[in-house]
């Protein structure tokens, strides 16, 4: 028998099938096999009967490791390969622990004391008789625990007589333990969940968009749909585009289908990552939540994909390979012949648009549960704000509500997508303003650990008494933070209880779950936060939400911009009055006409998706045409200069070849010049005609000189 196996190293060069004597292996199977002189790990891909070369020198598969592998994964990996541009061997590390793939991570085990066989014993040895007499009885108890309840003596005394023996059992690392995941009242669907339920059942695309309002009640589909599937004997997958999300998510689907829920996310450590991607693969768990990566969860037979939030950018690795959740999800839905469940109470553009056109099921949900109004949108203009002497972070408007809310004994929400204190700090003398070392950005100002920080790589730098190039010592801080804001509100109102979500405070294990579990639990009133407080969060209690710098992401020099600024209010919004009481929102902005901000007000979906869907098209921007940028960065801006140069022309002959399939190309420096003592440049193309891509591609990627990084980004998410 030949095994036909990808070598596990992610180098161009090695990209494809090797061939090898196999004695023992299996599709699927993860192998040691001598490779160049050394041994390496690859994956089987297929068996067969025989070669096309001699079998005498044929080299035998050394070692079989694990079978961690799907035959699905088998076979989408050459599907991903080419759609991602990546090696094969790059592609199917993505179904992988990358922990257990190097070997830094195994099962857990405990010695365990089992009751082996009745043994005679003398009546002075009583320790050992209550022992093997309570182990009888038991059947079996973990060696420690043995050990301490009946002492040392007696215990290794059985075991040389017999009587007990040792087993070894797996541990389970569970992570969010404190999650017990209690029996949900039943609910009854109301008549429109039932006729959005009934529409996906009877619709023949594969694709469902289900639009609905903050608070419609999507998510009772979801488990629905769930159901479904386990009593056809399928799994699911149930995907959610921040961390944040996954314990109140999981919380629910725990709670409807019990241990059969595992959960998979970037936060979780490599032991409990491990434990809960094996009770996938083994079948034990049959429903994977996560954020992006439980795309690629070894769930069998699969019934149904949900994708909540799907105009979410978090959908979209932004490192090698740069697969987008959405795609990936249709790969496998397809793979399954199962349906595909896009959810969102702001689509994306291009899906609404797709769904509009009948390429995907649209399904609307256009109304909250049992009728509840949405929250009102009160609009406050910042400008009058300044003219009347208001220098704080907080509108009269906002204030006013505020106090209104605590007095009630209500919580509130305040939202602001910046964190820190203050955004740059700015000499006053010379007009400096203080700059990362390794990244051309300017250095966030942190009050509580009153340092510096770069928000692209991470340094920190001490606070200057004086202005490094000129020495003055009038420096002034720009910008509100979410340190900033939670500072105000506390002397604006010194008994509320205050908790701040942001990148600053979710650190360490179960950070996200233990801020929302107290918020959750009413131990705090107000809930400062980033874009991680944004979206799918169900408080019963807020009925107010302060939305601060509500046009701040208009100015961004992205296309995107206005869309994500009507997709933050609405989300942000929706998180106010989801119980009993009517809630309010209190969007803060300098630019109170501006027509984003109007139809979020309105709650507009579809008129602010005609208006930017005609803009898109006149401007000819995505989705009617592609973006695609080509970055180059190096080390020494030189390299990069000459990578660029390299790429750029042979860019060129493709675009004199075929100057009616681009709408825009260019080089240029990217927007953030320097990030992580990296140069970075770029090729910016519009391009019409999407056959150009496997030659923009190739060239693209063609060897480079060492030190120079080359990558290509579809629509990136991010364009700075």
């Amino acid at each position: 028998m030949t095994a036909e196996v990808i070598v596990d190293i992610a180098h161009a060069d090695v990209d494809r099938i090797f061939e090898y004597r196999a004695e023992g292996a299996e599709e699927g199977c993860r192998v040691r096999v001598p490779f160049g002189g050394r041994t390496v790990d690859g994956f089987v891909m297929r068996l067969k009967e025989g070669s096309d070369f001699d079998p005498a020198k044929l080299k035998k598969v050394a070692a079989v490791i694990d079978k961690p592998l799907t035959r699905e994964c088998l076979s989408l990996v050459h599907a991903l390969s080419a759609r991602y541009h990546c090696t094969k061997a790059l592609a199917l590390r993505l179904f992988l622990p990358a922990e257990m793939r190097r070997g830094q991570v195994h099962e857990l085990q405990k010695n365990v004391a089992v009751f082996a066989a009745d043994v005679p014993l003398t009546p002075r040895a009583k320790a050992q008789a209550a022992a093997l007499a309570f182990l009888k009885e038991q059947g079996r108890c973990p060696y420690t625990v043995y050990r301490e309840q009946f002492g040392d003596a007696a215990v290794r005394a059985l075991l040389s007589r017999g009587a007990v023996r040792l087993e070894k059992e797996r541990v389970a690392r569970t992570p969010l333990a404190g999650l017990a995941g209690e029996k949900p009242a039943v609910r009854t669907l109301t008549p429109a969940q039932q006729a959005a339920i009934g529409r996906i059942a009877a619709s023949s695309r594969r694709v469902q968009l289900l639009h609905g309002v903050t608070g419609s009640g999507k998510t009772e589909i979801y488990l629905t749909l769930i159901a479904a599937a386990l009593r056809e004997g399928k799994g699911a997958i149930f995907l959610v585009p921040e961390i944040s999300l996954t314990p109140q998510m999981f919380s629910q689907l725990r709670a409807r289908f019990g241990d059969r829920v595992a959960i998979l996310h970037s936060g979780l450590s490599a032991g409990e990552r491990f434990d809960e991607w094996h009770r996938l693969r083994s079948g034990e768990a049959k429903i994977a939540v996560g954020a992006r990566s439980a795309v690629f969860a070894p769930v069998e037979n699969l019934g149904v994909i949900v994708l909540d939030e799907e105009h979410d950018g978090s959908y979209q690795s932004e490192s090698n390979p740069r697969y987008d959740a959405r795609e990936v999800a249709l790969l496998r839905a397809e793979h399954n012949g199962c349906k595909l469940i896009l959810g969102s109470a702001t689509p994306s553009v291009e899906t609404y648009l797709r769904a509009s056109e009948g390429e995907y099921e649209l399904i609307e949900l256009p109304e909250r549960i049992n009728r509840r109004p949405l929250p009102e949108m009160i609009v406050a203009d910042m400008r009058r704000e300044v003219r009347r002497g208001n220098d704080s972070a907080f509108s009269a408007a906002l204030r006013g509500e505020l106090s209104a809310c605590l007095e009630a004994g209500n919580q509130a929400i305040v939202f602001l997508n910046r964190r820190g204190y203050a955004q740059s700090v700015v000499c006053r003398d010379c007009g400096a303003v203080l700059k990362c070392e390794q990244c051309d950005v300017s250095l966030t100002y942190h009050s509580e650990e009153g340092c510096l920080k770069c928000h692209y790589c991470g340094s920190n730098y001490k606070m200057p008494r004086a202005c490094p190039p000129c020495g003055g010592v009038h420096l002034s801080y720009t910008g509100t933070g979410t340190q900033k804001v939670v500072g105000e509100l506390q002397k604006l109102y010194p008994a509320a209880r205050i908790l701040r979500m942001d990148f600053d405070t979710t650190g360490g294990k179960e950070g996200h779950y233990k801020i929302l579990k107290r918020f959750a639990a009413h131990e705090a009133d107000i809930l400062v936060g980033t874009q991680m407080i944004a979206k799918g969060h169900d408080f019963p209690s807020v009925t107010l939400v302060g939305i601060l710098d509500a046009d701040m992401s208009l100015h961004f020099s992205d296309y995107r911009s206005g869309e994500r600024t009507f997709q933050l209010i609405t989300q942000v919004a929706g998180r106010s009055g989801r119980a009993g009481e009517k809630g309010k929102a209190v969007v803060q902005t300098y630019d109170p006409a501006n027509y984003i901000l109007r139809f979020a007000a309105a709650y507009d979906y579809k008129g602010f998706f005609r208006h930017e869907a005609a803009l898109r098209k006149s401007t000819a921007f995505p989705p009617f045409a592609r973006i695609v940028r080509v970055m180059v960065t190096a080390e020494e801006d030189k390299a990069a200069l000459e990578a660029l140069k390299e790429v750029y022309f042979s860019l060129k002959e493709l675009y004199d070849a075929h100057p009616q399939g681009f709408l825009f190309f260019n080089k240029m420096h990217a927007p953030v010049r320097r990030i992580q003592n990296r140069c970075r440049y770029q090729v910016l193309m519009r391009i019409a005609d999407d056959s150009l891509l496997p030659e923009i591609y190739a060239r693209a990627l063609a060897p480079r000189p060492r030190g120079a990084l080359v990558y290509v980004e579809e629509n990136p998410g991010n364009l700075s």
